[in-house]
C-alpha cells in the first residue's frame, strides 16, 4: 500500500522533472528533482543496478529525507524510478535516512534504512532518535515491515548513543545468513561500528562492536561498509570533524579506508593500515557493491557539507554522485579506477606524439565537454627536468580549472579558484604521489 505522502512525492517529482531541460551532468547521477546526498541501497537486482539516494524532492536544500531511486544496466546511463520511501510512519516521520539493499533469494528486494523521530529535550530543543527499519518490494514499490523498527536503542551495546545510530549496510553470508554494520558513537561522540546478525534479514541481534575510533579519526563514524577484497578485510567509514593527521585527512568530513583482518571468534576487525579514500573535498558516504562479475564497485556523494549551500538557486536540483570506481588492493593500499564500462563510450581518437613545448599551447581536436585524456610526459632535457606542467579545462576569457604536476615534489594539484565560485572556500588541493595530501 502506497501512502499518501509517498504518492504526493511521486506526483511532484514526475511533474517537476518535466521542467528540467538540460544542464545535467553527462554521466554523474543527479536527483530527479530537489536535493540529493548520500547514495543508498547500491545493489544488483533483477538484472539491473539499483541506486537509491537521500532525497528531498520539494526543494534544492536538505529537508525531511526520502529515498530517490534510479536503475542502470551499465553504471553510466540511469533511468529514474518513482521515489521508493517517504517519511510517512510514526517511526520515520522526520526522515528515512541512509541504508542499503540486497536481492532476497525469492527475487524480492530488501531495503534497510534508518528511521528518524525528533524527540523533545528538556531545554526546549529536539534530538534525533534513530532506529533501523526495513521495507521489502519488487524493485519499484516497497512495503514497510509492520513490526518496524527492527533495531532500536535496546539493541545498542553499553554506552551507545540513540541519537547517532544510523546507516545500516547489509550483506548475505555464504551460509545464507545476514549481517549488517551500523554507524554509532559513544556519549562523548567517539565513533564506532556495530555488527548485527540475522537468520532471515528481518529479525536482528547484536553481535559485536566491530571497530572503535578511540579518538583517532574525527568523531561520529557514518556510512560504514565492510567487505573482503583481494585477501584483506576492508572497512570504509565517513568520520565527522576529522583533524589533519600529518598530510592526511584535511577534508574535515571525509572517508577513510581501514584495512586488515577479521577475528571470527570475537567478531572484531583487526586494523593494519589506514588511508584516505579520496584526496578532494567532494566525496562522502560511499557505498560498494559486489557486481555479478566479481568486481567491487564504489560510488559516493560528490559534494561536501561545508559547501553544499553554495548553489544556483534557479536550478530545481542539487547534488550528484561520483563516477563508479573499481576497487582493488595493490601493495597494501586501496586502488581505485574508473569502471571499465567507460571504455565503451570512447569515440574517435585524437593523438599527438613528440610534442615539444616550453609555453602555453593549444592542440586542435582536444576540446569538448566529454573527454577521456591520457598524457605521458618526459623532459626534453633529462639533465634539466621541468618544474611544472598544467592542463586547463573549461577555459574561456574568465573561467578555467587547472590540474598541475610538479615532478620535483611529486605533487599533483587541482586548482579551481577560477572555476566560477562566488565564495571563498577551499579551491586548491594537493596530492603527493606517496599518498600524502595538504591544502595549499
Amino acid at each position: 500500500m502506497i501512502s499518501q505522502t509517498l504518492r504526493e512525492a511521486r506526483k511532484y517529482e514526475e511533474t517537476m522533472e518535466a521542467g528540467i531541460n538540460g544542464g545535467r551532468p553527462a554521466f554523474h547521477l543527479s536527483p530527479r528533482v530537489g536535493w540529493m546526498n548520500d547514495p543508498n541501497g547500491f545493489s544488483y537486482c533483477k538484472g539491473a543496478y539499483h541506486l537509491f539516494y537521500q532525497y528531498y524532492p520539494y526543494d534544492s536544500v536538505w529537508g525531511p529525507m526520502h529515498w530517490g531511486h534510479a536503475v542502470s544496466r551499465d553504471l553510466l546511463h540511469w533511468e529514474y524510478l518513482p521515489a521508493a520511501l517517504a517519511p510517512d510512519t510514526a517511526y520515520d516521520k522526520d526522515g528515512c535516512f541512509s541504508g542499503s539493499a540486497l536481492e532476497l533469494p525469492d527475487g524480492r528486494q530488501l531495503l534497510m534504512y534508518t528511521g528518524v523521530v525528533k524527540e523533545p529535550r528538556t531545554d526546549g530543543g529536539f534530538q534525533d532518535i534513530q532506529t533501523q527499519c526495513i521495507a521489502i518490494g519488487d524493485g519499484r514499490d516497497y512495503e514497510k515491515y509492520q513490526q518496524n523498527p527492527v533495531l532500536d536503542g535496546g539493541d545498542l551495546p553499553e554506552g551507545g548513543s540513540r541519537n547517532d545510530f544510523r546507516d545500516p549496510k547489509l550483506w548475505m553470508e555464504e551460509d545464507g545468513t545476514y549481517r549488517c554494520v551500523v554507524g554509532n558513537c559513544t556519549g562523548d561522540k567517539d565513533g564506532r561500528i556495530l555488527l548485527y546478525k540475522s537468520e532471515d534479514g528481518i529479525h536482528w541481534d547484536f553481535l559485536s562492536i566491530l571497530a572503535e575510533n578511540k579518538g583517532r579519526f574525527g568523531r561520529m563514524w557514518e556510512c560504514p561498509d565492510f567487505f573482503k577484497l583481494d585477501g584483506k578485510y576492508v572497512l570504509l567509514t565517513s568520520p565527522q570533524d576529522m583533524m589533519p593527521r600529518g598530510f592526511e585527512y584535511h577534508n574535515g568530513n571525509g572517508t577513510i579506508c581501514l584495512m586488515g583482518d577479521y577475528d571470527e571468534k570475537t567478531n572484531t576487525f583487526i586494523e593494519e593500515h589506514n588511508q584516505a579514500v579520496d584526496y578532494g573535498i567532494d566525496f562522502y558516504a560511499p557505498q560498494t557493491i559486489a557486481a555479478p562479475d566479481g568486481r567491487r564497485i564504489m560510488i559516493g556523494w560528490m559534494q561536501n557539507w561545508d559547501t553544499c549551500n553554495l548553489r544556483d538557486t534557479e536550478r530545481f536540483w542539487f547534488g550528484q554522485m561520483t563516477l563508479p570506481r573499481e576497487l582493488s588492493i595493490e601493495n597494501g593500499r586501496l586502488i581505485q579506477k574508473p569502471v571499465r564500462e567507460l571504455e565503451s563510450l570512447r569515440g574517435e581518437e585524437v593523438r599527438y606524439e613528440n610534442v615539444v613545448f616550453t609555453d602555453t599551447i593549444r592542440l586542435d581536436g582536444i576540446r569538448g565537454r566529454k573527454m577521456d585524456m591520457e598524457i605521458m610526459l618526459r623532459p626534453a632535457d633529462p639533465e634539466n627536468i621541468f618544474h611544472k606542467f598544467a592542463v586547463r579545462f573549461a577555459q574561456d576569457e574568465t573561467y578555467h580549472t587547472s590540474v598541475s604536476f610538479r615532478p620535483l615534489e611529486s605533487v599533483v594539484k587541482v586548482d579551481r579558484k577560477f572555476s566560477g565560485s562566488r565564495r571563498a572556500i577551499i579551491h586548491l588541493w594537493s596530492c603527493h604521489f606517496g599518498g600524502e595530501q595538504k591544502t595549499v
